[in-house]
Protein backbone atom coordinates (compact mmCIF):
# COMPACT_ATOMS: atom_id res chain seq x y z
CA UNK A 1 0.00 0.00 0.00
CA UNK A 2 1.07 3.38 -0.94
CA UNK A 3 1.46 6.12 2.16
CA UNK A 4 -1.85 8.12 0.81
CA UNK A 5 -3.78 4.54 0.34
CA UNK A 6 -2.50 4.14 4.37
CA UNK A 7 -4.10 7.33 5.67
CA UNK A 8 -7.17 6.59 4.05
CA UNK A 9 -7.89 3.26 5.82
CA UNK A 10 -6.36 4.82 8.62
CA UNK A 11 -9.43 7.39 8.58
CA UNK A 12 -11.87 4.74 7.90
CA UNK A 13 -10.74 2.72 10.76
CA UNK A 14 -11.36 6.38 12.81
CA UNK A 15 -14.63 6.28 11.41
CA UNK A 16 -15.40 2.93 12.56
CA UNK A 17 -14.02 3.97 16.17
CA UNK A 18 -16.31 6.91 16.38
CA UNK A 19 -19.12 5.15 14.85
CA UNK A 20 -19.21 2.12 17.37
CA UNK A 21 -17.39 3.40 20.58
CA UNK A 22 -15.43 0.54 20.33
CA UNK A 23 -11.41 0.17 21.11
CA UNK A 24 -8.98 1.15 18.80
CA UNK A 25 -7.32 -2.62 18.71
CA UNK A 26 -10.36 -4.12 17.84
CA UNK A 27 -11.20 -2.01 15.21
CA UNK A 28 -8.26 -2.49 13.58
CA UNK A 29 -8.05 -5.81 13.35
CA UNK A 30 -11.54 -6.20 12.04
CA UNK A 31 -10.17 -3.94 9.31
CA UNK A 32 -7.12 -5.91 8.57
CA UNK A 33 -9.59 -9.45 8.34
CA UNK A 34 -11.52 -7.39 6.16
CA UNK A 35 -8.70 -6.26 4.15
CA UNK A 36 -6.36 -9.49 3.49
CA UNK A 37 -4.49 -7.82 0.67
CA UNK A 38 -3.21 -5.37 3.66
CA UNK A 39 0.73 -6.48 4.87
CA UNK A 40 2.14 -6.64 8.02
CA UNK A 41 3.85 -3.28 7.40
CA UNK A 42 0.90 -2.22 6.07
CA UNK A 43 -1.26 -2.59 9.25
CA UNK A 44 1.38 -1.73 11.89
CA UNK A 45 1.64 1.55 9.65
CA UNK A 46 -2.27 2.01 9.83
CA UNK A 47 -2.61 0.90 13.13
CA UNK A 48 0.14 3.62 14.13
CA UNK A 49 -2.00 6.37 12.47
CA UNK A 50 -4.82 5.36 14.31
CA UNK A 51 -2.68 5.78 17.57
CA UNK A 52 -1.13 8.67 16.54
CA UNK A 53 -4.39 10.30 16.13
CA UNK A 54 -6.21 9.17 19.45
CA UNK A 55 -2.47 10.17 21.08
CA UNK A 56 -3.85 14.18 20.47
CA UNK A 57 -7.19 13.93 19.42
CA UNK A 58 -8.32 16.69 21.38
CA UNK A 59 -5.63 19.08 20.37
CA UNK A 60 -5.61 17.81 16.53
CA UNK A 61 -9.48 18.70 16.38
CA UNK A 62 -9.26 22.27 18.23
CA UNK A 63 -6.28 23.48 15.46
CA UNK A 64 -8.18 22.29 12.65
CA UNK A 65 -11.59 23.08 14.18
CA UNK A 66 -13.58 20.11 13.77
CA UNK A 67 -14.36 17.00 15.21
CA UNK A 68 -14.42 14.61 12.68
CA UNK A 69 -12.17 11.63 11.70
CA UNK A 70 -10.36 13.22 8.74
CA UNK A 71 -9.65 16.18 10.59
CA UNK A 72 -8.34 14.62 13.83
CA UNK A 73 -5.78 12.45 11.46
CA UNK A 74 -5.03 15.95 9.91
CA UNK A 75 -4.19 17.63 12.89
CA UNK A 76 -1.57 14.45 14.02
CA UNK A 77 -0.04 14.57 10.86
CA UNK A 78 0.82 18.32 11.58
CA UNK A 79 1.08 17.81 15.48
CA UNK A 80 2.85 14.81 15.40
CA UNK A 81 4.68 13.73 12.25
CA UNK A 82 5.54 17.45 12.43
CA UNK A 83 4.51 17.07 8.54
CA UNK A 84 4.44 20.79 6.81
CA UNK A 85 1.41 21.59 4.79
CA UNK A 86 2.93 20.61 1.35
CA UNK A 87 3.94 17.40 2.66
CA UNK A 88 0.09 16.59 3.48
CA UNK A 89 -0.99 18.17 0.12
CA UNK A 90 0.82 15.80 -1.27
CA UNK A 91 -0.90 12.97 0.77
CA UNK A 92 -4.09 13.92 0.12
CA UNK A 93 -4.28 14.02 -3.92
CA UNK A 94 -7.34 12.19 -4.53
CA UNK A 95 -6.23 10.15 -7.09
CA UNK A 96 -6.80 6.08 -6.95
CA UNK A 97 -6.64 5.49 -2.81
CA UNK A 98 -6.21 8.63 -1.56
CA UNK A 99 -7.59 10.56 0.32
CA UNK A 100 -9.98 13.69 -1.18
CA UNK A 101 -7.93 16.76 -1.75
CA UNK A 102 -7.41 19.61 1.09
CA UNK A 103 -10.37 21.87 0.94
CA UNK A 104 -9.30 25.76 1.40
CA UNK A 105 -10.40 25.63 4.81
CA UNK A 106 -8.36 23.13 5.69
CA UNK A 107 -5.36 24.32 4.06
CA UNK A 108 -5.83 27.47 6.23
CA UNK A 109 -6.17 25.69 9.12
CA UNK A 110 -3.28 23.63 8.93
CA UNK A 111 -1.42 26.85 7.91
CA UNK A 112 -2.50 28.81 10.98
CA UNK A 113 -4.15 26.68 13.58
CA UNK A 114 -2.40 26.74 16.69
CA UNK A 115 -3.05 25.90 20.52
CA UNK A 116 -1.79 29.37 21.84
CA UNK A 117 -5.41 30.22 23.21
CA UNK A 118 -6.65 26.52 24.24
CA UNK A 119 -7.69 25.35 27.81
CA UNK A 120 -5.37 22.85 29.31
CA UNK A 121 -7.64 20.08 28.49
CA UNK A 122 -6.82 20.52 25.22
CA UNK A 123 -3.19 21.44 24.74
CA UNK A 124 -2.82 18.33 27.44
CA UNK A 125 -4.65 16.30 25.26
CA UNK A 126 -6.89 14.69 27.97
CA UNK A 127 -11.28 14.46 28.73
CA UNK A 128 -12.11 17.66 29.80
CA UNK A 129 -13.89 16.10 32.79
CA UNK A 130 -10.22 15.05 34.19
CA UNK A 131 -9.53 18.65 34.60
CA UNK A 132 -9.90 19.17 37.88
CA UNK A 133 -8.26 15.83 38.92
CA UNK A 134 -5.40 16.80 36.51
CA UNK A 135 -5.02 20.19 38.14
CA UNK A 136 -5.22 18.56 41.67
CA UNK A 137 -2.65 15.99 40.78
CA UNK A 138 0.14 18.25 38.52
CA UNK A 139 -0.78 22.06 39.15
CA UNK A 140 0.70 24.11 36.51
CA UNK A 141 2.46 21.02 34.67
CA UNK A 142 -1.04 19.39 34.04
CA UNK A 143 -0.64 20.06 30.10
CA UNK A 144 3.08 18.92 29.95
CA UNK A 145 2.03 15.72 31.99
CA UNK A 146 -1.10 15.47 29.70
CA UNK A 147 1.56 15.83 26.73
CA UNK A 148 4.25 13.21 28.00
CA UNK A 149 1.22 10.89 28.42
CA UNK A 150 0.38 11.36 24.65
CA UNK A 151 3.95 10.50 23.28
CA UNK A 152 5.18 6.64 21.80
CA UNK A 153 6.20 4.63 24.45
CA UNK A 154 9.58 2.62 24.22
CA UNK A 155 9.53 -0.92 24.63
CA UNK A 156 11.09 -1.82 28.34
CA UNK A 157 12.63 -5.34 29.28
CA UNK A 158 13.18 -6.81 32.34
CA UNK A 159 16.04 -8.95 32.71
CA UNK A 160 15.02 -12.16 34.44
CA UNK A 161 18.25 -12.74 36.76
CA UNK A 162 16.78 -15.98 37.24
CA UNK A 163 18.00 -16.77 34.45
CA UNK A 164 20.40 -14.24 33.47
CA UNK A 165 22.53 -11.60 34.05
CA UNK A 166 22.78 -7.90 32.44
CA UNK A 167 25.53 -9.26 30.25
CA UNK A 168 24.48 -12.16 29.00
CA UNK A 169 20.79 -10.45 28.60
CA UNK A 170 22.50 -7.33 26.53
CA UNK A 171 24.67 -9.82 24.66
CA UNK A 172 21.26 -11.84 23.47
CA UNK A 173 19.76 -9.07 22.36
CA UNK A 174 22.73 -6.45 21.09
CA UNK A 175 21.23 -6.29 17.52
CA UNK A 176 18.05 -4.55 19.11
CA UNK A 177 20.45 -1.84 20.03
CA UNK A 178 19.19 -2.27 24.22
CA UNK A 179 20.31 0.68 26.41
CA UNK A 180 20.29 1.05 30.30
CA UNK A 181 17.62 3.05 32.00
CA UNK A 182 17.96 5.36 34.30
CA UNK A 183 16.44 3.80 38.09
CA UNK A 184 15.50 0.28 37.63
CA UNK A 185 18.54 -2.09 37.99
CA UNK A 186 17.82 -4.42 35.29
CA UNK A 187 15.84 -3.00 32.91
CA UNK A 188 16.91 -2.56 29.43
CA UNK A 189 15.14 -0.21 27.00
CA UNK A 190 14.44 -0.55 23.18
CA UNK A 191 13.35 2.69 20.74
CA UNK A 192 10.98 2.09 18.51
CA UNK A 193 11.14 3.21 15.25
CA UNK A 194 9.55 6.24 13.15
CA UNK A 195 6.73 4.10 12.23
CA UNK A 196 6.05 3.14 15.88
CA UNK A 197 6.98 -0.36 15.13
CA UNK A 198 8.88 -2.42 18.03
CA UNK A 199 10.65 -5.89 17.37
CA UNK A 200 8.56 -8.75 17.25
CA UNK A 201 9.89 -10.47 20.83
CA UNK A 202 7.93 -13.46 19.91
CA UNK A 203 10.87 -14.53 17.16
CA UNK A 204 13.15 -13.31 19.70
CA UNK A 205 15.19 -16.73 21.59
CA UNK A 206 15.97 -14.23 24.59
CA UNK A 207 12.44 -13.62 25.12
CA UNK A 208 11.14 -17.39 24.19
CA UNK A 209 13.61 -19.06 26.74
CA UNK A 210 12.80 -16.14 29.66
CA UNK A 211 16.12 -14.41 29.98
CA UNK A 212 13.78 -10.83 29.58
CA UNK A 213 10.02 -9.80 30.21
CA UNK A 214 8.20 -6.72 28.82
CA UNK A 215 7.63 -4.64 31.58
CA UNK A 216 7.61 -1.29 31.71
CA UNK A 217 10.04 0.43 34.30
CA UNK A 218 7.44 2.22 35.87
CA UNK A 219 6.29 -1.40 36.97
CA UNK A 220 9.44 -2.71 37.48
CA UNK A 221 10.17 0.02 40.08
CA UNK A 222 7.43 0.33 42.12
CA UNK A 223 7.72 -3.91 42.36
CA UNK A 224 11.29 -3.38 43.35
CA UNK A 225 9.89 -0.38 46.04
CA UNK A 226 7.15 -3.21 47.71
CA UNK A 227 10.78 -4.16 49.69
CA UNK A 228 9.98 -7.81 48.77
CA UNK A 229 12.61 -10.12 50.30
CA UNK A 230 13.79 -13.78 50.09
CA UNK A 231 12.18 -15.97 52.49
CA UNK A 232 9.21 -14.00 53.06
CA UNK A 233 5.44 -15.03 52.83
CA UNK A 234 3.97 -12.80 49.80
CA UNK A 235 0.66 -12.13 48.46
CA UNK A 236 0.18 -10.99 45.18
CA UNK A 237 -3.86 -10.13 45.27
CA UNK A 238 -4.02 -8.90 41.93
CA UNK A 239 -1.85 -10.76 40.07
CA UNK A 240 -3.79 -10.89 36.24
CA UNK A 241 -1.53 -12.06 34.31
CA UNK A 242 1.70 -12.16 36.68
CA UNK A 243 3.91 -9.48 35.90
CA UNK A 244 4.68 -8.37 39.40
CA UNK A 245 4.79 -12.17 40.32
CA UNK A 246 7.55 -12.89 37.93
CA UNK A 247 8.90 -9.59 39.54
CA UNK A 248 8.49 -11.09 43.10
CA UNK A 249 9.86 -14.06 42.21
CA UNK A 250 13.25 -12.72 40.87
CA UNK A 251 13.36 -10.19 43.88
CA UNK A 252 13.18 -13.29 46.22
CA UNK A 253 15.87 -15.50 44.15
CA UNK A 254 12.78 -18.18 44.25
CA UNK A 255 13.27 -18.29 48.20
CA UNK A 256 9.96 -18.08 50.56
CA UNK A 257 6.26 -18.38 48.75
CA UNK A 258 4.55 -16.26 46.50
CA UNK A 259 0.76 -16.86 46.36
CA UNK A 260 -0.76 -15.54 43.26
CA UNK A 261 -4.42 -14.66 42.96
CA UNK A 262 -7.00 -12.64 41.03
CA UNK A 263 -11.03 -11.78 41.49
CA UNK A 264 -11.11 -12.73 37.75
CA UNK A 265 -9.93 -16.50 37.46
CA UNK A 266 -9.04 -15.54 33.21
CA UNK A 267 -7.07 -13.03 34.13
CA UNK A 268 -4.43 -15.54 35.39
CA UNK A 269 -4.33 -18.08 32.73
CA UNK A 270 -1.19 -16.37 31.00
CA UNK A 271 0.57 -17.13 34.22
CA UNK A 272 1.46 -20.45 34.20
CA UNK A 273 3.56 -20.65 30.85
CA UNK A 274 5.07 -17.40 32.26
CA UNK A 275 6.02 -18.99 35.28
CA UNK A 276 7.34 -21.83 33.68
CA UNK A 277 8.79 -19.64 30.78
CA UNK A 278 10.75 -17.24 33.81
CA UNK A 279 11.56 -20.58 35.88
CA UNK A 280 10.18 -19.20 38.80
CA UNK A 281 9.28 -22.04 41.23
CA UNK A 282 7.88 -20.05 44.53
CA UNK A 283 5.01 -19.27 42.80
CA UNK A 284 1.51 -21.08 43.83
CA UNK A 285 -1.40 -19.59 41.94
CA UNK A 286 -4.12 -19.49 43.72
CA UNK A 287 -7.72 -19.31 41.33
CA UNK A 288 -10.82 -18.36 42.64
CA UNK A 289 -13.44 -21.30 43.25
CA UNK A 290 -17.06 -19.73 43.06
CA UNK A 291 -17.46 -18.77 46.91
CA UNK A 292 -14.91 -20.74 47.94
CA UNK A 293 -12.27 -18.52 49.95
CA UNK A 294 -8.66 -19.61 48.70
CA UNK A 295 -6.93 -17.35 50.75
CA UNK A 296 -8.65 -18.28 54.25
CA UNK A 297 -4.92 -20.11 55.19
CA UNK A 298 -3.26 -17.24 55.24
CA UNK A 299 -5.17 -14.65 57.13
CA UNK A 300 -3.07 -12.98 59.47
CA UNK A 301 0.23 -14.76 57.94
CA UNK A 302 1.55 -12.78 55.09
CA UNK A 303 4.99 -10.77 55.46
CA UNK A 304 3.72 -8.86 52.31
CA UNK A 305 0.81 -7.77 50.40
CA UNK A 306 1.05 -6.15 47.10
CA UNK A 307 -1.61 -4.78 45.71
CA UNK A 308 -1.88 -3.82 42.24
CA UNK A 309 -5.12 -2.23 42.42
CA UNK A 310 -7.72 -2.54 39.74
CA UNK A 311 -7.56 1.71 38.54
CA UNK A 312 -8.66 3.54 35.43
CA UNK A 313 -5.29 3.18 33.69
CA UNK A 314 -4.85 7.42 33.41
CA UNK A 315 -1.22 6.11 33.71
CA UNK A 316 -0.76 3.83 30.73
CA UNK A 317 -2.43 6.05 27.77
CA UNK A 318 1.24 6.09 26.26
CA UNK A 319 0.54 2.62 25.57
CA UNK A 320 -3.44 2.77 25.61
CA UNK A 321 -3.88 6.23 23.84
CA UNK A 322 -7.77 5.83 22.88
CA UNK A 323 -8.41 4.62 26.13
CA UNK A 324 -8.75 8.28 27.42
CA UNK A 325 -11.87 8.80 25.08
CA UNK A 326 -13.54 6.13 26.39
CA UNK A 327 -13.26 6.44 29.68
CA UNK A 328 -16.22 7.88 31.69
CA UNK A 329 -16.70 9.42 35.54
CA UNK A 330 -19.03 6.29 36.29
CA UNK A 331 -15.45 4.44 36.06
CA UNK A 332 -13.58 6.22 38.15
CA UNK A 333 -16.60 6.25 40.82
CA UNK A 334 -16.78 2.30 40.53
CA UNK A 335 -12.74 2.08 40.47
CA UNK A 336 -12.41 3.87 43.55
CA UNK A 337 -14.79 1.35 44.75
CA UNK A 338 -13.18 -1.64 44.04
CA UNK A 339 -9.64 0.10 45.57
CA UNK A 340 -10.69 0.36 48.93
CA UNK A 341 -12.56 -2.81 49.02
CA UNK A 342 -9.14 -4.60 47.67
CA UNK A 343 -7.66 -2.66 50.52
CA UNK A 344 -10.02 -4.08 53.36
CA UNK A 345 -9.37 -7.80 51.89
CA UNK A 346 -5.44 -6.90 51.48
CA UNK A 347 -5.63 -5.83 55.36
CA UNK A 348 -6.55 -8.74 56.43
CA UNK A 349 -4.15 -11.32 55.35
CA UNK A 350 -1.46 -8.56 56.55
CA UNK A 351 0.81 -10.09 59.57
CA UNK A 352 1.93 -7.83 62.43
CA UNK A 353 4.78 -6.06 61.48
CA UNK A 354 4.29 -7.04 57.64
CA UNK A 355 3.53 -4.71 54.95
CA UNK A 356 0.65 -3.93 52.51
CA UNK A 357 1.97 -2.18 49.06
CA UNK A 358 -0.45 -0.52 47.14
CA UNK A 359 0.40 0.07 43.32
CA UNK A 360 -2.04 1.58 40.61
CA UNK A 361 -0.81 2.40 37.35
CA UNK A 362 -3.06 5.78 37.47
CA UNK A 363 -2.10 9.78 38.03
CA UNK A 364 -4.99 10.36 40.00
CA UNK A 365 -5.21 11.70 43.61
CA UNK A 366 -9.12 9.95 43.75
CA UNK A 367 -7.17 7.02 43.06
CA UNK A 368 -4.02 7.11 44.61
CA UNK A 369 -2.98 9.35 48.03
CA UNK A 370 -6.60 9.61 48.63
CA UNK A 371 -7.50 5.67 48.65
CA UNK A 372 -4.87 5.35 51.19
CA UNK A 373 -5.57 8.21 53.56
CA UNK A 374 -8.60 7.12 53.51
CA UNK A 375 -7.11 3.19 54.88
CA UNK A 376 -4.97 4.91 57.32
CA UNK A 377 -7.43 7.12 58.73
CA UNK A 378 -9.90 3.71 59.36
CA UNK A 379 -6.72 1.52 59.96
CA UNK A 380 -4.89 3.35 63.33
CA UNK A 381 -2.75 0.30 63.23
CA UNK A 382 -1.09 1.03 59.81
CA UNK A 383 1.85 2.87 59.46
CA UNK A 384 2.87 4.61 56.25
CA UNK A 385 6.63 3.70 54.97
CA UNK A 386 8.83 7.17 54.51
CA UNK A 387 9.22 7.69 51.00
CA UNK A 388 12.85 8.07 51.54
CA UNK A 389 13.13 4.66 53.46
CA UNK A 390 11.49 2.77 50.74
CA UNK A 391 14.01 4.39 48.24
CA UNK A 392 16.86 3.02 50.57
CA UNK A 393 15.47 0.02 51.47
CA UNK A 394 15.16 -0.97 46.95
CA UNK A 395 18.95 0.17 46.88
CA UNK A 396 17.20 3.27 44.56
CA UNK A 397 17.84 6.46 47.13
CA UNK A 398 17.48 8.86 44.05
CA UNK A 399 13.54 7.88 43.85
CA UNK A 400 12.93 10.26 47.01
CA UNK A 401 12.92 12.92 44.64
CA UNK A 402 9.84 11.61 43.48
CA UNK A 403 7.87 10.89 46.79
CA UNK A 404 4.02 12.36 46.99
CA UNK A 405 3.47 15.74 48.33
CA UNK A 406 0.12 15.02 48.97
CA UNK A 407 0.59 11.87 50.97
CA UNK A 408 2.27 8.74 51.60
CA UNK A 409 4.26 7.10 48.99
CA UNK A 410 5.70 7.89 45.48
CA UNK A 411 4.62 9.01 41.84
CA UNK A 412 6.11 8.04 38.74
CA UNK A 413 4.82 10.08 35.42
CA UNK A 414 6.48 10.20 32.12
CA UNK A 415 7.33 13.63 32.20
CA UNK A 416 9.37 12.81 35.08
CA UNK A 417 10.73 9.84 35.37
CA UNK A 418 10.31 8.70 31.57
CA UNK A 419 8.19 6.11 32.59
CA UNK A 420 4.23 4.88 32.35
CA UNK A 421 2.48 6.68 35.12
CA UNK A 422 2.31 4.66 38.76
CA UNK A 423 1.68 5.46 42.43
CA UNK A 424 3.12 2.85 45.23
CA UNK A 425 2.95 3.31 48.91
CA UNK A 426 4.01 0.69 51.81
CA UNK A 427 1.86 1.02 54.92
CA UNK A 428 3.33 -1.25 57.88
CA UNK A 429 1.04 -3.24 60.15
CA UNK A 430 2.07 -2.67 64.21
Amino acid sequence: MIPSARISAAIEVLEAIEREHRPAAEALKDWGRAHRFAGSKDRTAIGTLVFDAMRRKASSAYVMGDESPRAVLLGALKLVRGLSVEEIEALFSGVQHAPAVLTDAERERLTNGTLDDAPAHIQGDFPEWLAEGFAAAFGEHAVAEGRALAERAPVDLRINVLKADREKAMKQIAHLDPEETLYAPNCLRIAIGPDGRGPALSAEPAYVKGLVEVQDEGSQLVTLLSGAQPGQQVLDLCAGGGGKTLALAAMMDNRGQIYATDSDGRRLMPIFARLERAAARNVQVRAPRGQQDVLADLEGRCDLVLVDAPCTGTGTWRRNPDAKWRMRPGALDQRIKDQDRVLEEAARHVKSGGALCYITCSVLRAENEDRVNAFLEAHPNFLPRDAAHMARKAGMPQLADFASPFGPGLRLTPRTTGTDGFYVAVLVKS
